[in-house]
């Protein structure tokens, strides 16, 4: 599987979710069988502000390859000099975002906005790939339509031809409307007919990807080249690889549909994830923002433990990172694997609390 010139080792990919996908989230399921990823959608200004946004923005390293960065923006020449940016910081694909439903984008005239203004859709996926070097592939996200009319089934048709017109070599469909945002079921069926229309493209395919048997069921029910994972990837970074398993099962035995049931991960690989992803937080984050973002982690991560409902609680309690490695010694200590470290990353461990704040997700 390929995007442009980017080689895939398997077809799921994560997707970019605001809040969460970071460095941190990336590498940990990347070691777990991720082979493409996307960034968080990145604010075509702040990039071009330079200065701290441009360097909170742009955070990848030498094992977090082949990588997505996904932009959002409103104006196609702002658009076009942050995709410069992306390349010149070493980002393999572009990816346009043209779907995102959060009411403040859409407000803004960028996100899914843009399946209800073609025109300005359009410039802006010519001057993107007319600002990056050939070689450098282009995608583009966009849900299904803005809404359930004809009209605008119509526009997404316009978008859709438009950025194969213009050479992107991938194009990501959320199987919702704009206005469903994350409510209802994602047409998987609407998927099957857009790869059936376009055999020889390249198609993404996103909406209810929960497990890794969604995932396959997925990639067999509708036939697109890549599966794309959003919040469940979430505490789960072992999704990529059980999908991966179980597809390779399937296309073995020839039977869709039915395989062995996958184990969860024991209480070492657990702990061996949250402590990675800790650890990697805080060399990005600093201890407050590590904090709060591992927090809510850790509240997805817990649904694998033996005792899940009480470690969620567990998780829910925490303000302080001396609390969160309490919990770690308490849930996730000794199996038969032994005890992994810590997530500190010195001897000295922080009472202070947390701010309690939370991130909010915006996928």
């Amino acid at each position: 599987m390929r995007i442009g010139s980017i080689q895939l080792e398997s077809p799921f990919c994560q997707a970019g979710l605001a809040g969460y996908s970071d460095r941190a989230m990336r590498l940990v399921a990347r070691r777990r069988g991720c082979s493409y990823a996307v960034t968080e959608a990145l604010l075509d200004t702040i990039l071009l502000s330079g200065g701290l946004g441009l360097k909170k923005s742009i955070d990848i390293n030498d094992e977090d390859h082949p990588i997505a960065g996904q932009l959002i923006g409103s104006q196609a020449d702002t658009m076009a000099r942050a995709a410069k940016i992306l390349v010149d910081h070493g980002y393999d694909v572009i990816d346009l975002n043209f779907a995102c439903p959060v009411k403040k984008i859409k407000n803004a005239a960028r996100g899914g906005h843009m399946l209800r203004d073609v025109v300005r859709g359009v410039e802006i996926l010519q001057a993107v790939r007319d600002a990056v070097a050939p070689h450098v592939p282009t995608t583009v996200s966009l849900r299904r339509s803005f809404d359930d009319t004809a009209a605008s089934a119509e526009q997404f048709e316009q978008l859709l031809e438009a950025a194969w017109g213009y050479g992107y070599g991938a194009v990501r469909v959320h199987g919702r409307t704009v206005q469903q945002k994350y409510q209802g079921r994602a047409q998987w069926e609407i998927l099957r007919k857009i790869k059936q229309r376009y055999p020889d493209r390249v198609i993404l395919g996103s909406g209810d990807v929960f497990t890794a048997e969604d995932a396959v069921a997925m990639k067999q029910q509708t036939g697109v080249d890549v599966v794309w994972i959003a919040r469940g990837a979430i505490g789960n970074p072992w999704i990529f690889q059980n999908a991966r398993q179980l597809l390779d099962q399937q296309n073995q035995t020839g039977v869709t549909g039915a395989a062995a049931p996958l184990s969860p991960p024991g209480i070492h690989q657990q702990r061996q994830a949250l402590c990675e992803h800790f650890a990697i937080a805080m060399q990005i984050h600093g201890e407050q923002v590590a904090g709060r973002r591992m927090r809510k982690m850790g509240i997805k991560y817990a649904r694998f433990h033996p005792q899940a409902v009480e470690v969620k609680q567990a998780f829910i309690k925490i303000i302080s990172l001396r609390q969160w490695n309490e919990v770690l010694d308490r849930y996730y200590k000794v199996d038969a694997a032994g005890v992994w470290p810590s997530p500190h990353s010195s001897d000295e461990v922080n009472n202070e609390p947390f701010s309690d704040k939370l991130l909010e997700l915006e996928v």
